[in-house]
C-alpha cells in the first residue's frame, strides 16, 4: 500500500553498485530504512543529490509491517535548498548536525512534534540569508525538550552550579565532574529559550562558543545511551574559526 509522508533523511549507505539504503526519519513511521535502486545512473529517477544529510523530502513510500528494507516510489526535495548545499559554513553545520542526531533518535518511532521541530528548524536555516553562528548550539539545546531531557531553569540566586548529569541548577558542588558554572548554566538556558532569528544577539567569542558546544556534547552523552564519540566536532571548530 502507498503512503505520503514527509521525510528528513539522516543517512546514505552503498548497498550494491547503483543503489543505496537511506535511513529517513519519517512524519508517518518514524525512522526507516529505504532501498532505492539506480541512484547512481545518469538519469535517476531518485538522485544522489537529494539523499544528502538532513535534506528534506516529501515521499510516496510502500510500507509494510515488520519489514527492515521499505521501498519508495517517489521522494523529492521540498522544500529546494537554496543556501546548504552552496555554503560551506552551512553545509558543515548540517553535517555536524546529522551526525549529533543520528546518534540521538536512532530507535526513534512515530514522534510528529519532534518530525516538525526538525523540519521547520533545517528550513529556517536553509533560507536565512544571515549565518547564525549560534545556530546548532541553539538546534541541540532545543533539541533536548523533544528528546526528553531539557535542563530546567534556575529557581534561587545560590545555584552556582549547573550539574550537567542532573540537568539543573545546584548550590551544592556536585561530586561528579559533571558540571559547569552559573555562567556557562545561563548560556545553555539562552540558547534552550532565544529563537533561532535572535541568536546573534548572543555574543558569544569563538573560544566561548568552542567551550558551551563541548558541554552540550557531554549533556547528549550523559543522557543518551551509546551516543559515543562526534568525529565531526573539530571540522566544524575549524570552519567557524
Amino acid at each position: 500500500m502507498l503512503h505520503k509522508t514527509r521525510g528528513i533523511v539522516l543517512k546514505t549507505t552503498t548497498y550494491s553498485e547503483s543503489s543505496v539504503v537511506v535511513q529517513v526519519f519519517t512524519e508517518k513511521f518514524g525512522i526507516q530504512s529505504y532501498l532505492i535502486n539506480g541512484v547512481k545512473k545518469p538519469k535517476a529517477k531518485i538522485p544522489m543529490n537529494v539523499l544528502q544529510p538532513l535534506h528534506l523530502l516529501e515521499m510516496i513510500v510502500y510500507h509494510k509491517q515488520n519489514t527492515q528494507l521499505q521501498r519508495v516510489s517517489e521522494a523529492r526535495p521540498v522544500p529546494i535548498f537554496k543556501r546548504i548545499p552552496y555554503d560551506v559554513v552551512k553545509n558543515t553545520i548540517v553535517q555536524f548536525l546529522n551526525e549529533v542526531l543520528y546518534k540521538s533518535i536512532r530507535q526513534q518511532h512515530v514522534d510528529e512534534q519532534l518530525f516538525e521541530y526538525l523540519y521547520n528548524a533545517i528550513s529556517w536555516f536553509d533560507e536565512t540569508e544571515e549565518l547564525s553562528v549560534n545556530f546548532h548550539l541553539s538546534f541541540l539545546m532545543k533539541l533536548t525538550r523533544f528528546l526528553g531531557f531539557a535542563p530546567q531553569p534556575q529557581t534561587r540566586k545560590d545555584q552556582k552550579y549547573f550539574d550537567l548529569q542532573d540537568g539543573n541548577f545546584t548550590s551544592l558542588l556536585p561530586v561528579h565532574p559533571y558540571f559547569v558554572g552559573q555562567e556557562e548554566g545561563n548560556a545553555l538556558m539562552q540558547l534552550l529559550n532565544t529563537a533561532f532569528e535572535k541568536n546573534n544577539s548572543l555574543n558569544f567569542s569563538n573560544t566561548y562558543r568552542r567551550l558551551v558546544l563541548d558541554k552540550i556534547l557531554i549533556y547528549y552523552k550523559l543522557h543518551t545511551s551509546s551516543f559515543g564519540e562526534i568525529k565531526s566536532h573539530q571540522i566544524l571548530e575549524e570552519v567557524l574559526a
